[in-house]
C-alpha cells in the first residue's frame, strides 16, 4: 500500500489493515496534455451525458466511456454495453496514453499484469458527488481499479466492504492516481460534493478516468 500519511484522519494502525489501496500523487502530471486531448476526442465521438439510475434518479455527474464496452445505467439496471446507446456505435477505443498510465500505476501498486478493457470518464461540476457504492458489474474481480484525477480537487471516500463502514477521506489533486484491488476490490467508495473553483487547465470541473477489467 502506497500512502501519504498526513492526508488521512485515521491513525496509521488503521491504515495497516487496508491492503491493496495505493495513492500515487502526481503520477498523471506528465500525461496531462495527452490525457486531456484523449478525453476531448472520446467525448466528440461519445458525448458526455447524465445517466439515470434504475430508481429514476438523474446522476449529477456526466459520463462517457471508451474501450471494448461502456458502463451504462437506466431503468433496466447497471451493466456494460458494447454499443453506445445514444449513438448506436461502438465506444471509442482506449487511448494509448490512458493505457500506458494505467499500466504504470497498476504496476506501482503491485498489479503488474493489469490490462484494462474499459474506461469510464466522469465529469464533475461544482456540487456534484458520487454516493458510496461498490463496483460489482465487472466479471473479473481479481483485477484492480485505476482512478485518475484531473482538474479541480476532490475528496475521495474509501470505505470497507459494508456501506456502513466509516470511509477514509483522501484529498485528491490534479494528476493524482488511486489504485485499489485484492482485498479492497469491492470496497465501498465515492466522492464528496465537489467544491467550487476553477482549475488553470481544466476549468470549473473535475475529470476522472476509472479503468477496469470488465469483460
Amino acid at each position: 500500500m502506497t500512502l501519504t500519511r498526513d492526508l488521512f484522519d485515521e491513525p496509521a494502525a488503521d491504515l495497516a489493515g487496508r491492503p491493496g489501496l495505493a495513492y500515487l500523487p502526481g503520477l498523471a502530471l506528465p500525461f496531462e496534455q495527452p490525457l486531456l486531448a484523449a478525453i476531448a476526442e472520446v467525448a466528440a465521438a461519445a458525448p458526455f451525458r447524465h445517466m439515470v439510475t434504475p430508481g429514476g434518479q438523474r446522476m449529477s455527474v456526466a459520463m462517457t466511456n471508451c474501450g471494448q464496452a461502456g458502463w451504462v445505467t437506466d431503468r433496466k439496471g447497471y451493466r456494460y454495453e458494447a454499443l453506445d446507446p445514444e449513438t448506436g456505435r461502438p465506444w471509442p477505443a482506449l487511448p494509448p496514453c490512458v493505457l500506458q498510465l494505467a499500466a504504470r500505476a497498476a504496476a506501482e501498486a503491485g498489479f503488474p499484469a493489469f490490462r484494462p478493457d474499459v474506461c469510464l470518464i466522469n465529469r464533475y461540476p461544482p456540487g456534484a458527488r458520487m454516493s458510496l457504492h461498490q463496483d460489482r458489474d465487472e466479471r473479473d474481480f481479481s483485477a484492480p481499479i485505476v482512478s485518475i484525477s484531473l482538474g479541480l480537487g476532490a475528496t475521495f471516500l474509501f470505505g470497507g466492504l459494508k456501506r456502513s463502514d466509516r470511509p477514509y477521506r483522501l484529498p485528491l489533486a490534479h494528476g493524482d492516481v488511486v489504485v485499489w484491488g485484492g482485498a479492497t476490490r469491492l470496497a465501498f467508495h465515492g466522492v464528496a460534493p465537489l467544491p467550487d473553483g476553477c482549475h488553470r487547465t481544466v476549468g470549473r470541473m473535475r475529470l476522472n478516468l476509472t479503468l477496469r477489467r470488465a469483460l
